[in-house]
């Protein structure tokens, strides 16, 4: 009789916890205030780093050309070589735009392999900066799809505090699942990432301490003041390393009042499992502890202590503690669904229901993983790792130390006919070229200084 009171006892605690840590994640998914218009707005160059072909890439392209903002905006797709097999869809892209009247600044740029100690997705956002002519710089992952008011309110949420040195926009998965990876991504980012950021964001007035850069922009002189994207080499999860920096220089990390679509569409199993260990690596050397780590283990927590308590029940053949706490990790599972779907993600139908259960029953495994492993793969590389989710690679790499910016345009460009090297290598020229509708190669140029 003692035991069964105490199990049931623990399965009533487990299961208040879950329910008291539900509402207030559901309560934390209100967006910050629109932020005021400003009297004018300022150019803004748009990088978006490009590798391999997203699912529906051609709706993302086109997305990332029709944002619509009432200054001027320069938009550079930066890939590692003239082979990239997006670049057709790049130029059909511009090419739809303009056949629609709509007049645009657009242009390739052609970055090269990363050298070691850097990502490829740090490279680019580096070889667009160089490029770049705007006064803000706003980069754009290349698997989201922003509605055309998105960069607006990114500059308007920027510019409405003279502290701030970026802002970013917080995304969702909203696309109806397709397979059991898309759920299981849908739901880790929807069901548990999202929640914990809204959370942090709440806490902290509309602002974090780090940044999420699927849709971000940013003040020239904040990244001057951290020693410019370069300060990030080394880093796995770039972005975020870059939002702490700028955090920690006295700048500001604004969160924008509207979500960013993620389009994640046809996964695999073994393409999620990937993706959930690069996730849990990211957090390791990307997330602060107490702002948004400590939040994302509650409900997993909660899920195991209910199967543990379960199975130690019925074990001792008591049966109603037993089916107590495994409602709790049931419980655990529908909390999940729920906050994904009041993030704005599809409806779940069929099996794909239970990929959250599924989700936290494989977590220990992915955990051990991603701890234990030293290599992630992530856009066609693979990345060693360190003990502390660091590259490997930047072991003895100079890091870039606070200063006056490199130039962030080239002094001078050489424009020849054709690409002349077809795989660059990390040493190669930038090449350059500016769509003028979509028919003509990107050219080669000197790399800027």
């Amino acid at each position: 009789m003692t035991s069964a009171f105490v199990w049931t006892g623990v399965a009533v605690l487990l299961g208040s916890c879950v329910l008291a840590f539900h509402f207030m994640m559901r309560n934390a998914l209100t967006l910050p205030a629109e932020p005021p218009r400003p009297a004018r707005y300022p150019s803004v160059t748009v990088v978006l780093p490009i590798k391999g072909l997203d699912a529906g890439a051609r709706r993302n392209l086109r997305a990332a050309l029709g944002l619509e903002y009432p200054g001027k905006v320069e938009t550079l797709f930066v890939v590692d070589d003239a082979d990239e097999p997006v670049l057709p869809l790049v130029r059909e892209a511009v090419a739809i735009e303009r056949a629609g009247g709509r007049s645009m600044d657009a242009g390739i740029l052609i970055a090269g392999r990363p050298p070691a100690g850097r990502t490829g997705k740090l490279h680019a956002m580096i070889a667009g900066f160089r490029r770049a002519k705007g006064e803000l710089v706003a980069f754009i992952d290349s698997d989201t799809r922003p509605e055309p008011d998105r960069l607006r309110v990114l500059v308007e949420t920027l510019l409405g505090r003279p502290d701030a040195g970026a802002a970013f926009a917080p995304v969702v998965a909203s696309e109806p699942p397709a397979t059991m990876g898309d759920a299981g991504y849908a739901l880790l980012l929807n069901g548990l990432y999202g929640p914990a950021a809204a959370a942090a964001v709440l806490r902290n007035g509309g602002e974090l301490p780090f940044i999420m850069g699927q849709f971000s922009v940013y003040r020239r002189e904040a990244l001057a003041a951290i020693g410019g994207l370069e300060s990030a080499d080394g880093q796995l999860v770039d972005d975020m390393f870059l939002g702490m920096r700028i955090h920690a220089a006295g700048y500001r990390n604004l969160v924008a009042p509207r979500r960013v679509a993620i389009i994640e569409s046809g996964s695999g199993l073994v393409d999620f499992w990937r993706t959930y260990v690069r996730w849990i690596a990211f957090s390791r050397s990307g997330l602060p502890v107490r702002e948004f780590k400590l939040p994302t283990f509650v409900l997993p927590s909660a899920y195991w202590l209910g199967l543990l308590a379960a199975a130690v029940s019925a074990a001792s053949g008591l049966r109603l503690p037993a089916v107590l706490n495994a409602a709790v990790a049931l419980g655990v599972a529908a909390s999940i669904n729920s906050l994904h779907r009041a993030m704005g993600g599809a409806r779940l139908t069929g099996a794909r229901r239970a990929a959250s259960f599924l989700l936290l029953l494989v977590a220990p495994v992915v955990l051990a993983r991603a701890l234990l492993g030293r290599e992630i793969q992530w856009r066609g590389r693979t990345y060693r790792l360190d003990g502390r989710a660091r590259l490997a690679e930047a072991q003895g790499v100079p890091r870039a130390v606070p200063g006056p910016p490199r130039s962030p345009r080239p002094s001078a460009v050489r424009l020849e006919p054709r690409v002349a090297q077809r795989n660059p290598g990390p040493s190669a020229p930038a090449a350059w070229g500016r769509l003028d509708g979509g028919s003509r190669a990107p050219r080669r140029g000197i790399r800027p200084s």
